[in-house]
């Protein structure tokens, strides 16, 4: 079995190899939110049911994936040596800036002109202003313009790791127990945030008497505390112990959802929905920190995959089965009860199986972990 560390893996012509991948990561980056908005468009024409799943759910999906934090996160780790934590922050509270605006304002195009001139309006403005900004801006690897990496070049580099290196496995990522201790809590952050919370909530809501308009203050104000708690996370993860950081955000989630259990109303439904906003995505810099400080550059983007993945797969669940329990019992007090738990297990097993270094301990002065072997960790 090959070694991960930097400089354990053989690598023939590993300049063009590097090259071609820049050239590859960058027309990924140009062509994302061409192929979204060109999706949008055509589901804008769709006559059926199954062609709006087709072009809607299939092909502007996989543009709007592909502009996700896991190629969000490759970019982070190239161009940042310091404050790391921090930038991944501010990119992921981008995304709950983007559905706090663009979710409400969709809501009144679509009343006001219909689902379909929505879905046009909204792919003009990918394919004509985001894809050309995106093109003339952005970079995926600091070698793809002048400017060098804020923080200067990463110790990992200069050890010899090298993005595009061939050789990286999915069995071997698998084999590391430092990867479970990263997708079991992600598992449960999907269930509890975008599976549950998101979904849900306004059903709890009026499931415990809430009006409309108090409904729709306490989503709102856990949008806006979300964007929030997500960029206070960054410079935190950067500054103290990544594993407890996110032992402490999965037990507030825990206690927040226990909470709600005994049918809070009037101002306690706002303040516990503020409190999960600001522990909501907030996992997401601290997670994806103690990955870049641990696992070799070149299987970076294989493991925010399976985060992502692993996140999605939690969120689906947590979509679909609350409701189900519901129609089920009649109440959403299991859901919360079970959700709590496997929160606990989750705050539980960040502080038994997850390093999380801070970065005045365990590191160089640029605060990075030189990351370790992969078959160290399955050892």
């Amino acid at each position: 079995m090959p070694q991960w560390a930097p400089g354990g893996t053989p690598s023939h012509h590993p300049r063009p190899r590097a090259a071609w991948s820049r050239q590859a990561r960058q027309a990924a980056a140009r062509a994302e939110p061409i192929v979204a908005g060109a999706g949008l468009l055509l589901s804008s024409a769709a006559s059926s049911v199954p062609g709006l799943l087709g072009l809607y759910g299939i092909l502007a999906t996989l543009g709007f994936s592909a502009a996700s934090g896991v190629t969000a996160g490759l970019v982070v780790r190239h161009w940042f040596t310091e404050r790391r934590g921090l930038a991944f922050g501010l990119v992921e509270s981008g995304f709950g800036a983007g559905q706090f605006v663009f979710t409400p304002l969709s809501l009144l195009l679509i009343e006001a002109y219909g689902w379909r001139t929505t879905l046009v309006i909204e792919g003009i403005l990918l394919v004509a202003a985001v894809g050309p900004l995106v093109g003339l801006l952005l970079r995926s690897a600091p070698g793809d313009s002048g400017p060098g990496p804020y923080g200067g070049p990463d110790p990992a580099d200069r050890a010899g790791a090298t993005p595009g290196r061939a050789g990286i496995r999915v069995r071997e990522v698998l084999g590391s127990p430092l990867m479970w201790g990263l997708l079991a809590p992600f598992f449960v952050c999907g269930v509890t945030t975008t599976g549950l919370m998101d979904t849900q909530l306004v059903s709890i809501a009026h499931d415990h008497g809430a009006s409309t308009a108090l409904t729709g203050t306490a989503v709102g104000l856990l949008a806006a505390a979300n964007i929030a708690g997500t960029v206070m996370s960054g410079p935190l993860s950067d500054r103290y112990h990544c594993a407890r950081i996110l032992a402490l955000l999965y037990g507030t989630r825990a206690l927040v959802l226990i909470l709600l259990a005994p049918a809070p109303y009037g101002v306690w439904l706002v303040v516990l929905s503020v409190a999960f906003g600001l522990v909501d995505f907030a996992t997401v810099a601290p997670t994806h920190l103690i990955a870049t400080r641990h696992f070799p550059v070149e299987s970076l983007g294989l493991i925010f995959g399976l985060l992502s993945m692993a996140h999605q797969l939690g969120a689906s669940l947590g979509s679909y089965l609350p409701g189900v329990l519901h129609d089920l019992t009649g109440s959403y007090t299991p859901t919360l009860l079970g959700c709590s738990a496997a929160l606990l297990v989750a705050m539980i097993g960040c502080l038994v199986v997850l390093p999380g270094t801070p970065a005045t301990s365990g590191s160089d002065a640029t605060g990075v972990t030189e990351p370790r072997s992969l078959t160290t960790d399955a050892a």
